[in-house]
């Protein structure tokens, strides 16, 4: 090969590598912003349960009622 040719392919690969930094940056730009959702998703999610539970309690209670009206 033609010093050109080694210069010429040595241009490719730099191009190259440059494309993969960018990508690199771009999936830890990414990766950053899913743990941020992550750590908002489970934030929501304890707060879903509670409320579930809360649900579940407040209706166990309005059956245990409907149920001593329902025996007198």
């Amino acid at each position: 090969m033609e010093p050109q040719d080694y210069r010429n392919r040595f241009r490719q690969h730099e191009a190259m590598i440059e494309g993969l930094a960018r990508m690199v940056v771009a999936l830890y730009d990414i990766h950053r912003e899913q743990r941020e959702f992550n750590r908002q998703q489970i934030a929501i999610n304890q707060r879903l349960e509670v409320t579930q539970a809360r649900i579940e309690t407040l209706l166990s209670h309005m059956m245990r009622e409907e149920e001593n009206r329902q025996e007198a």
